[in-house]
């Protein structure tokens, strides 16, 4: 089954949401490549998009937490990094397990999970305040 972006998902700055769209467009891509048993083509797409994604969007984030004087910008961070760290053991996985030429559908859907609790967890909680605080800061 697809994602799909709603209203409520939005934080209310256009730079960030049009990102947060991208990311959705990117997990559905996977879902879909894994659903038609092509995820360990797919993976390989994702992985570099996550790559540039993790450096431009929280870059990004992190810019606007400072203009405004975030009050919670230590603990955003400290998410960001956490998912740097989760993302880039995910990543020495997939790596090792292709060298070996064992990349499982297991190891395709830990990523789509992975970004599935960030939408979740990150994007809809902790971003959605970042948005109400940075529309405020206008």
């Amino acid at each position: 089954m697809e994602l799909q972006w709603t209203l409520d998902m939005q934080v209310g700055v256009e730079e960030i949401d049009a990102q947060h769209k991208e990311l959705f467009v990117r997990i559905n891509k996977l879902r879909a490549a894994l659903g038609q048993g092509r995820g360990k083509d797919e993976i390989d797409r994702t992985i570099r998009f996550l790559e540039e994604y993790v450096v431009d969007h929280f870059a990004g984030e992190e810019r606007r937490m400072a203009e405004t004087t975030y009050p919670y910008a230590g603990l955003h961070k400290a998410e960001h990094a956490d998912f740097i760290r989760d993302f880039s053991l995910i990543k020495e996985k997939l790596e090792r397990m292709e060298r070996e030429g064992m990349i499982t559908t297991f190891a395709v859907i830990e990523v789509q999970r992975k970004l599935y609790d960030w939408l979740v967890n990150h994007i809809a909680k902790s971003d959605k305040v970042l948005g109400a605080f940075i529309a405020a800061s206008r």
